[in-house]
């Protein structure tokens, strides 16, 4: 019997990016078109074979979400402001920094990329950002559903020439799109005349955003090429902005269809061959458990966005009730080794509803937007089959939001605030923190009013002096805030028990204290992650915990030591304990 052929690194790449193609393109060359693509990406032809299931991130890891705009000074440009504030106040509380979108872009405040290829000169320079990514794990937008209307690939497009010509997906009118999900409310088909006609692009999201064909193979190649160069300016992490959309079949959701699967998991092959650390986390605001399908088999997403968290752990601060919060937890399945969550509560867009639907009830939905209305929200609609308009999204800084409960406003905000995020650190995943959120941003309306966009009220632009004026007053929320949020991101991230793919296991202690059992992978470190979600005091046996006796247990929070397993933990209103026997605080 002859012995086995060992095949290259080289040669598994070709093998596994022809597979890729085959579903993908049945009808191209796969075997050159891969040999392109490989050689678009590791042209010195050196590439190292990946290993499966590993995990490139611990409890470590904490990523900060901001534009690249989001702080201002008037003598720098705004990426060099953004990393100075990230040495000075951030160096031992993040190791990631997602930038979103920073390139040239004519509406959605990034999300409409006029040119893939160069950094937003109002912004800075591929200098800064390779300054950026120097000092941390950056992590990059791949905006791929769509481009700009003004980008030239369009202005081909409209010209009737090549490339751009072939770029943008085109439907009829009569297609059947009756069973397509949008989260937009304008029409999806936007008349267009060319030197060939009339033609019908797709815009997912506006008029502004046009859908990109990825049924041709020649939109991939060009995609492809911007992927590497995004690697060659030190990108660690590629967030897929919008993926699910982006392969349409008429008479179909045009939602999740097997290609996009694929798609992803050439993505992943073409990346990690090149950069076996590099991550890819797919953006995938829909219900539950078709996120989750995204991690695929171990090949698809390194991280998925953890969307049903935000609605069910605001809707959990304002019911007190941590009751579909338990029931969520317990179905999630816990992510492999090679794979994990991000695991966030406020972004730059909104507290999506779509993935709490089958989580809450309307009537929950309704009662939680007619709150965060009330807290100084907007609320952003879809339009449903037969016009039907639901809503999508709440709009609202998320330190508002936590104003108060069902019954109003009350004095416990920056509590209830530091509590939920002390959960969501706590949580199985890797933890992303929008800035705004790290600064106790309040709403702003002003923003609002002048853009006409609801998304506006969380994104607002700091004048750095200014803000660390805030910082510096100890009497400010922004400080409080502040320095809340720093004091439990340290703590977490020098617990084994907090790494992203540590066991973790639902407690039951009744609806107002939402709790759960952490334990490191090596069995060393166990934390009790006890949440007091209600604004009364809560009284918890520590017989109710099941501790080990012959353990210490202490607060890493607090740092008090319980030795007596037969007293109560007395719990302030939004109080957070994280009890542990392996003293790791400092």
């Amino acid at each position: 019997m002859s012995e086995p052929v060992e095949h290259s690194a080289v040669s598994e790449y070709q093998f596994l990016v022809e597979n890729h193609l085959r579903i993908i393109y049945p009808e191209i060359d796969h075997t050159t078109f891969a040999r392109d693509l490989i050689q678009i990406m590791c042209p010195d032809g050196k590439c190292q074979t990946p290993q499966t299931h590993q995990n490139h991130w611990d409890q470590s890891n904490v990523v900060m979400i901001t534009y690249g705009d989001s702080l201002l000074t008037e003598d720098q440009q705004p990426l060099e402001t953004l990393l100075q504030f990230s040495e000075e106040f951030l160096k031992e509380t993040i190791n990631g920094i997602h930038i979103l979108p920073f390139f040239p872009y004519s509406s959605d405040d990034g999300f409409s990329i006029i040119d893939y290829q160069q950094v937003n000169p109002r912004l800075g320079d591929w200098t800064h950002i390779n300054a950026i990514a120097e000092k941390f794990q950056l992590m990059s937008d791949l905006v791929i559903n769509h481009c700009s209307s003004q980008s030239e690939w369009f202005q081909q497009f409209r010209r009737g020439e090549s490339p751009g010509k072939d770029y943008f997906f085109c439907a009829a009118p009569e297609d059947d799109l009756s069973e397509v999900v949008r989260p937009r409310t304008n029409e999806l088909l936007c008349l267009i005349e060319t030197p060939n006609g009339t033609r019908y692009v797709w815009c997912t999201f506006s008029p502004d955003q046009v859908d990109l064909n990825f049924a041709n193979p020649e939109l991939l190649r060009e995609l492809v090429k911007i992927i590497k160069l995004y690697l060659d300016h030190g990108v660690d992490i590629f967030r897929l902005d919008a993926i699910a959309f982006i392969w349409k079949v008429a008479g179909t959701s045009c939602l999740s269809l097997p290609e996009t699967h694929e798609i992803v998991r050439l993505f992943r092959t073409l990346i990690q061959f090149v950069a076996p650390k590099a991550m890819i986390i797919t953006e995938t605001n829909i219900p539950n458990r078709e996120n989750l399908a995204y991690f695929g088999n171990s090949n698809e997403a390194h991280a998925i966005y953890n969307f049903s968290l935000p609605p069910l752990l605001v809707n959990a601060m304002l019911c007190g009730s941590c009751q579909h919060l338990k029931t969520w937890m317990m179905s999630m399945p816990p992510a492999l080794h090679g794979t994990t969550y991000l695991n966030f509560i406020a972004s730059h867009d909104g507290i999506g509803l779509r993935p709490a639907e089958g989580l809450m009830s309307e009537e929950e939905i309704g009662n939680m937007v007619a709150m965060m209305e009330q807290f100084g929200g907007r609320i952003s609609m879809r339009t449903l089959a037969g016009g039907v308009m639901r809503p999508y999204e709440i709009n609202i800084s998320l330190i508002d939001a936590m104003k108060g409960t069902l019954a109003g406003e009350d004095e416990w905000q920056v509590e209830r605030f530091l509590c939920a995020h002390a959960i969501m650190f706590a949580l199985e995943g890797i933890p992303a923190v929008y800035i705004h959120s790290f600064l106790g941003t309040l709403n702003d309306q002003a923003a609002v009013m002048e853009t006409g966009h609801n998304r506006s009220i969380n994104r607002h632009r700091w004048d750095y002096h200014k803000l660390a004026l805030a910082l510096a007053d100890e009497t400010s929320i922004h400080s409080q805030v502040f320095q809340g949020m720093c004091h439990l991101i340290k703590v977490r991230r020098r617990q084994p028990a907090f790494h992203p793919n540590a066991t973790q296991f639902t407690l039951h202690l009744g609806d107002s204290v939402f709790a759960f059992w952490r334990q490191s992978m090596d069995r060393q470190q166990s934390i009790f992650a006890i949440n007091n979600i209600s604004n009364q005091e809560q009284i918890v046996p520590l017989s109710e915990i099941n501790l080990i006796g012959t353990d210490n247990w202490t607060d890493l929070i607090s740092g008090e030591l319980y030795t007596d397993l037969r007293a109560e933990l007395v719990l302030k209103p939004y109080q957070v304990i994280w009890l542990t026997n392996r003293w790791s605080r400092d």
